[in-house]
């Protein structure tokens, strides 16, 4: 049995957690919020963590296993006993991400991290600390969602038909009922809208964030992405960035896709043909599906890397995952 951390307890993390029920793999041992922590190494009761989050914005208030505290995160890694964490964490700042794994090594913890970050210049934080992670013995599986992460790798795996690559072009479609069940992934795309920048939609309101959608009628369109497709797949020798695109639309009133997620990757064979494969998401498959299986899939791999002693820091175009059962 694999303990399962989740940190960030917003949307996705409370959709990792409801995952990971019907998993006999992996079990949630540990939760945490900005404002406390759940810890059971037994297992938490996952509709209980959610019910007191909703109904009371924190894990800290779960009976028994609960703990208030303005240093969850830290408090948390103290507890031990968790095998691999789940970083269900927004990136903003943008520096928010390497600081949580920096948080990790002065615990002197081990054992596997994984994020489903998505902005380049956040992964270029983590790669550069790639040699002191290593180091600490802990294994860090980065960009490990949907995009970075599931469509990423596909490119790479499609990429094998060909001697060269042209492009690389992700699109993704997203709807949901409320834009605020997921708030921190929301400002994370309009911070890529453009006049927008990662501190900007940091500290929009919750009224000027709703004012801003209303304006777009609650759609949101985003082109030429600042994502780490690009890097991961230049670091895994696919093609240069210059030749990845990633672009999307997010319908955040409307549960159905706006259109269907996939990934093109034309290139030249080495008979000298230009093609393009396709690989499509179901459109019933949520954004919580497509970011969170990739996640844990990601994690077991990184499980079975760090049991036989492998650390260092891994993107999702470099493993692939395993399932989790």
């Amino acid at each position: 049995m694999i303990n399962v951390g989740v940190l960030g307890f917003g949307g996705l993390g409370q959709a990792a957690a409801r995952m990971l029920e019907g998993k006999t793999e992996m079990r949630l041992v540990a939760a945490a919020d900005q404002r406390g922590y759940a810890y059971h190494p037994e297992g938490l009761d996952v509709a209980a963590c959610c019910a007191v989050y909703q109904s009371q914005g924190s894990l800290g208030h779960l009976p028994h296993y609960g703990v208030e505290t303005a240093t969850s995160i830290a408090d948390l890694i103290a507890q031990g006993g968790v095998d691999g964490y789940f970083l269900a964490l927004p990136n903003l700042p943008n520096t928010f991400m390497a600081s949580v794994a920096e948080q990790f090594m002065a615990a002197g913890w081990q054992g596997v991290l994984v994020d489903a970050l998505k902005r380049t210049s956040a992964m270029e934080q983590l790669i550069a600390m790639g040699d002191r992670l290593q180091a600490a013995g802990i294994t860090y599986m980065t960009g490990c969602g949907a995009t970075p992460g599931l469509l990423t790798a596909a490119a790479v795996i499609a990429a094998q038909s060909y001697a060269e690559i042209d492009h690389v072009k992700i699109t993704f479609g997203v709807g949901i009922v409320n834009w605020e069940a997921y708030r921190a992934t929301i400002r994370e795309d309009i911070a890529h809208m453009p006049g927008y920048t990662v501190a900007k939609a940091q500290a929009m309101s919750d009224a000027e964030v709703e004012a801003l959608l209303n304006q777009m009628h609650g759609i949101i369109t985003l082109e030429n992405m600042e994502h780490a497709d690009d890097l991961m797949l230049e670091l895994a020798g696919v093609c240069s960035r210059d030749r990845v695109t990633v672009g999307g639309i997010v319908d955040t009133r409307n549960p159905k896709k706006p259109l269907s997620t996939n990934v093109q990757i034309t290139g030249r064979t080495f008979e000298g043909k230009t093609a393009t494969h396709t690989f499509t998401l179901g459109d019933e498959t949520s954004m919580a599906a497509n970011v969170c299986g990739p996640a844990f899939g990601y994690l077991k791999a990184g499980i079975a890397l760090h049991r036989r002693g492998t650390t260092g820091l891994f993107t999702a175009a470099d493993i692939m995952p395993q399932f989790v059962r």
